[in-house]
C-alpha cells in the first residue's frame, strides 16, 4: 500500500470551526450593605453596632426579614441613639430608611462617619505590600500571569458591612446614599379616632406608603423601618395612643416583613415606663417582634474614682429577652447573651459597646492608699 502526499495545508478551516474562549460567570454580588450569615447563608444586614451585631444569634448582623424591639426605662435616650445608628448605616449603604414620627429634619441629628481604625489602616497597608510582593513575583511571567484588578486597582476589595460614626458629627450629604423617607407625627397630633369606621388612622397610613415604595422599588433594593418612641405622647397624640391601634400596626408591620423578607428590616423603641413589661399589651408587642432587647441605665455616679478608665464605666445593663431566627423557623444559636449579665457604655466616638458585666475587685483602703503613693512615686521619678 502506497502513500499519497496530498498538498493539503492543515487549518482552521480543516479543523472545523474554531470556539470562543467562554467568558467567566459573573457571580450575582449581593446588595449593598448585606451579606450571607456565617451560620446558615441568609442574608443579613448591620445595625449599626458592631457590638450588637455580635449579639444577634450567631448572625453577625440582623437578618432580612425580621425585627428588633427596644425597650428602655427612664428618661434617657440611649434606645433612640441606637435607632440612630441603624438608620444612618441604611443611608450610607444606599439603603431606603422609612421612618414614624420625626420629619425630614431627623436627617440631621444622624451620627457622622467617623475615623477609621488603626487595626484597618495597619491591615490595609499589610494588604498592600503583599499585593506589590506578588506583582513582582508575577512581572517576569507577562501580563497575562498576575491576579486581575478592577478599575480602581483594587483586587477583590471588600466593602464595609458595618461603618464607625461619630455622635460629635453629622451625617453629611456626600455621604448619604440612600434616601429617608419620614412620616412626620404633626397629622397623628391632629387625628382623632372616629367613632365608625372613618378615616384610616396615621399608622395606616404609614403603613400603605411602605407598602407602595416597596412594590415600585427596583429589584435588590434594601429598606428598613425605624419607630422611634412608639405611643410616646411627645409624639403621638392621646387619640392614637390605643393599645388597640398599636397591636393592629405591629400586625401589619410583621405581615410586611414575612412578605417582603429578603428585601425588609425593622427597628422600634419603646419606653417601658409608661408600658411596663408585666402588662398584656407589652407581653403582646414582644411576641409580635422577632427580637426583644431591654435596656436599664444606671444611675449616674457624682463622684467617680479618679483611677477608674473610661473603658470601665457601665451606664447600664443589657437584657436580652429573645433574638430573630430562634425561637421560631429554627436555626441561630443562644449563645451566653441571654444566660449572663451585659453591660453597655455609650461612646462618642466608638458608640454603644455591650460587653458582659464584670464586677471590680475589691481593694483593701490601707493597699489602695499605698498602690496610689507608689504609682506617685514612679511617676515623680519618670517625669524630668
Amino acid at each position: 500500500m502506497s502513500f499519497r502526499k496530498k498538498n493539503v495545508v492543515l487549518g482552521p478551516s480543516t479543523r472545523g470551526p474554531v470556539r470562543e474562549p467562554m467568558a467567566p460567570k459573573q457571580e450575582a454580588l449581593p446588595p449593598a450593605g448585606t451579606r450571607s450569615s456565617p451560620l446558615d447563608g441568609r442574608p443579613t444586614t448591620s445595625t449599626g453596632t458592631a457590638s450588637l451585631d455580635q449579639l444577634l444569634a450567631g448572625h453577625a448582623g440582623l437578618p432580612l426579614g425580621y425585627s428588633i424591639l427596644v425597650e428602655e426605662s427612664g428618661t434617657t435616650d440611649f434606645s433612640g441613639v441606637l435607632l440612630r445608628y441603624y438608620a444612618a448605616e441604611g443611608l450610607v449603604q444606599g439603603q431606603q430608611v422609612h421612618v414614624l414620627g420625626p420629619t425630614d429634619a431627623w436627617r440631621g441629628e444622624l451620627p457622622g462617619l467617623g475615623k477609621a481604625s488603626g487595626s484597618s489602616k495597619k491591615k490595609s497597608a499589610s494588604a498592600s505590600d503583599e499585593k506589590m510582593k506578588i506583582a513582582w513575583r508575577y512581572e517576569s511571567l507577562g501580563n497575562n500571569a498576575g491576579p486581575r484588578t478592577n478599575n480602581n486597582g483594587l483586587a477583590g476589595a471588600a466593602e464595609v458591612f458595618c461603618h464607625s460614626f461619630d455622635l460629635g458629627k453629622r451625617l453629611q450629604p456626600g455621604d448619604i446614599k440612600g434616601e429617608l423617607h419620614a412620616t412626620p407625627s404633626t397629622a397623628a397630633m391632629s387625628w382623632l379616632h372616629p367613632s365608625g369606621s372613618g378615616s384610616s388612622s396615621p399608622l395606616d397610613t404609614f403603613i400603605s406608603n411602605v407598602s407602595a415604595k416597596l412594590k415600585a422599588s427596583p429589584p435588590g433594593a434594601i429598606h428598613r423601618i425605624v419607630v422611634p418612641s412608639l405611643l410616646s405622647p411627645a409624639l403621638y397624640g392621646s387619640s392614637l395612643c390605643r393599645p388597640a391601634d398599636a397591636l393592629q400596626f405591629l400586625h401589619k408591620l410583621r405581615a410586611l416583613l414575612r412578605q417582603h423578607e429578603g428585601i425588609l428590616t425593622a427597628m422600634i423603641s419603646l419606653s417601658t415606663s409608661l408600658f411596663p413589661r408585666p402588662t398584656g399589651f407589652t407581653r403582646w408587642m414582644e411576641l409580635l417582634c422577632d427580637g426583644v432587647l431591654e435596656m436599664l441605665p444606671l444611675p449616674r455616679k457624682v463622684h467617680i474614682e479618679p483611677n477608674t478608665k473610661s473603658e470601665d464605666v457601665v451606664q447600664g445593663m443589657l437584657k436580652v429577652h429573645s433574638l430573630p431566627i430562634y425561637h421560631e423557623r429554627g436555626g441561630g444559636i443562644e449563645g451566653q447573651s441571654s444566660r449572663e449579665d451585659l453591660s453597655f457604655r455609650m461612646s462618642s466616638s466608638s458608640g454603644l459597646i455591650v460587653k458582659p458585666y464584670v464586677l471590680p475587685p475589691l481593694l483593701d483602703e490601707g493597699d489602695g492608699g499605698q498602690g496610689a503613693k507608689a504609682e506617685g512615686k514612679k511617676v515623680e521619678k519618670l517625669d524630668f
